[in-house]
């Protein structure tokens, strides 16, 4: 990421945040998913310091290196801004990326294995006024989850219109599975 926010003014940039301990094919799955149907410019893989839903995460480095490995091309980013910024929650992130890149339309990518907690997450009603979201079809799961029924009238169709398009407004996109799962690597590991 450039230093300085003009050289982003007007861009189509997709958030995608995750612990990525570690990065798999589901993750690039989703981010390039993400990126051929909304039209984005650039995605970024936000690498949180610690998911607080989570249990305790391989150090960050390490983590941020795993994607690096699966990067394809100069249109995805790693960032460990969320330490820099010094934030812990995706609500928090999003605020201070949308006061330092005011002229990006953002928009907040997460697989469909997040769609039942997600109104777990802190303060996720402002995520949704916050920043559309496109939710990329994971393992199976449902297209519904208590925070994504609360906001159903928001839905949109997943195309190129749905990151300028004013929040609340999310929008899902069935596509192939992939069934890589951070999880069960680990769990291999051991």
């Amino acid at each position: 990421m450039r230093r300085d926010p003009q050289a982003y003014a007007g861009m189509r940039i997709g958030l995608f945040g995750g612990s990525f301990d570690p990065a798999h094919s589901g993750h690039t799955h989703t981010a390039t998913t993400a990126m051929n149907r909304l039209g984005l410019d650039q995605v970024w893989w936000l690498a949180t310091p610690q998911n607080p839903l989570k249990p305790k995460s391989a150090p960050l480095k390490k983590r941020m290196s795993t994607v690096r490995a699966l990067l394809r091309g100069s249109r995805m980013r790693v960032t460990d801004i969320e330490t820099r910024l010094g934030v812990r929650y995706s609500v928090d992130t999003i605020t201070a990326l949308r006061r330092r890149y005011p002229g990006v339309q953002f928009v907040w990518i997460m697989g469909g294995d997040n769609i039942g907690g997600f109104h777990r997450w802190k303060r996720w009603r402002e995520i949704f006024r916050a920043v559309p979201i496109v939710v990329i079809a994971r393992g199976g799961a449902a297209r519904n989850g208590p925070a994504f029924r609360q906001f159903a009238a928001t839905r949109r169709p997943a195309d190129r219109a749905l990151p300028g398009t004013p929040a609340p407004a999310w929008a899902y996109i069935s596509a192939r599975l992939d069934p890589a799962s951070s999880t069960v690597i680990r769990n291999a590991r051991k």
